[in-house]
């Protein structure tokens, strides 16, 4: 069109439409009008399975004949006229007949030749519940689904602004622990409050937390963060956001593990929404299974929202499966932070050839190497150092087990980062190798 388009929301609520048509898209006209309140009357000589029950249903008014221009103004004078007959000559009559008795009409298909036109619509979940969304997309309904569908996604995943004000002197809630609370159902304002959600962030891209994980956490009134996960999220998040820092480093522990377990249920008790966002997954050595424990022992809710794990997703991010096929069908993960017992006693109960993921194995890793050349493994097995999965420090240091610690050494491998060792190691190379062809 040459000018802007005047857009407006119309309440049909008890008011007659008509339809004419009743095939597959004046179907989806029909239940959308319905759906608004709409009394529907259909003027077509076939229809759909679906317009048939609705009339057998009473539903709607189905008149089995051709439209006629009498059908706009009697038995009553109708406010809006659909027509998607899918004939160009009927549709045109319809909307030039509805014209003459300055009845707004839709005609689908072609909106340039009729009065008004839908936009692609559709309706907010969860949080975004009650916000409806319409796009026109200049006569390209291709262009208008895409973006519509866009925006939705966008406020499912917290990306837009679309929480209600939130009110915390509510009802408490009553407690649920794990999945037993549906979130991805709209959670209401009494539900938000005076609880705490462990959301796993993933391993360190900020778009490798879960949909959930992003709804919660720009729902959140108190935000509990460390270093590790998807933290350039926090800089999104809405200035009424509390944001509490308790970032550990190596060797370094400003906030210890049971404040942190106080604060958690400090902040819950104030009537907050607390998410506590983790690195990686909440349940695998991050400690989680303690903060739920200490909340649920004072009474607060708590929900666990699970994350993408360090342990299988940064080697991924190196090119390296934990499994290949003709190399190995399994593997174990272990922490190496307080030495090499714990990885020691994973790799005796598990397959000869499983690949080992270590976390937290950056400080031990000569102590590590040592105990499981000694427990049998080759001293030439392949090596993998992982840092900084996931973010633009990501590096990779390739050696074996014997090399590994003076190799690490010199290439001043610093944590966090991820050790796999496991013949699954030459999966790079072999990756790398292929990638370095021309062609």
């Amino acid at each position: 069109m040459s000018t802007p388009a005047y857009p407006i929301t119309l309440d049909v609520r008890g008011r007659r439409v008509l339809v004419v048509g009743a095939g597959p898209v004046a179907e989806r006209r029909v239940r959308a009008l319905l759906a608004s309140g709409a009394r529907v009357d259909v003027i077509a000589p076939r229809a759909t399975e679906g317009v048939r029950h609705l009339a057998e249903d009473d539903a709607v008014t189905w008149h089995q004949r051709a439209f006629d221009p009498a059908d706009l103004t009697a038995p009553a004078r109708a406010w809006l006229v659909h027509t998607a007959t899918g004939r160009d000559e009927v549709d045109q009559h319809v909307c030039e007949s509805a014209a003459a008795e300055a009845i707004w009409s839709v005609r689908a298909g072609d909106s340039t030749r009729s009065a008004a036109w839908m936009p692609a619509v559709g309706a907010g979940r969860g949080d975004a519940d009650g916000i409806q969304v319409a796009v026109t997309g200049g006569g390209d309904p291709r262009r208008s689904t895409a973006l519509r569908d866009a925006i939705l996604i966008a406020m499912e995943t917290g990306e837009l602004p679309v929480a209600r004000h939130r009110h915390p002197a509510q009802a408490p809630v009553e407690m649920s622990i794990g999945p037993r609370r549906a979130l991805d159902s709209a959670p209401s304002t009494e539900q938000s409050a005076g609880r705490v959600v462990l959301v796993g962030g993933g391993p360190g891209a900020d778009d490798l937390i879960t949909v959930r994980g992003r709804r919660l956490l720009t729902q959140a009134d108190v935000v509990v963060t460390d270093r590790l996960g998807a933290t350039g999220l926090l800089d999104q998040l809405p200035q009424r956001t509390k944001i509490i820092d308790v970032g550990k480093t190596p060797g370094h522990h400003p906030v210890p593990q049971w404040e942190i377990n106080e604060i958690l249920v400090r902040e819950a008790k104030e009537g907050q929404l607390v998410v506590r966002l983790k690195g990686g997954d909440p349940f695998v050595l991050g400690r989680g299974g303690e903060e739920m424990l200490h909340c649920a022992a004072h009474g607060i809710p708590v929900d666990v929202v699970p994350g993408v794990t360090s342990a299988i997703s940064v080697p991924a991010a190196a090119g390296i499966p934990v499994t290949q096929r003709g190399i190995t069908a399994s593997f174990v993960m272990a922490s190496a932070h307080e030495g090499p017992e714990h990885v020691l006693a994973a790799a005796r109960s598990a397959a000869p050839d499983a690949t080992l993921v270590l976390l937290m194995g950056v400080s031990h890793l000569d102590e590590t190497a040592r105990g499981l050349m000694a427990a049998g493994r080759s001293p030439q097995t392949p090596v993998a150092i992982i840092e900084s999965g996931w973010t633009e420090r990501q590096r990779t240091t390739t050696t074996t087990l014997e090399s590994a610690a003076a190799d690490a050494r010199a290439a001043g491998v610093r944590p966090p980062a991820v050790v796999v060792i496991g013949e699954v190691v030459g999966v790079r190379e072999e990756l790398l190798a292929l990638e370095a062809l021309p062609g």
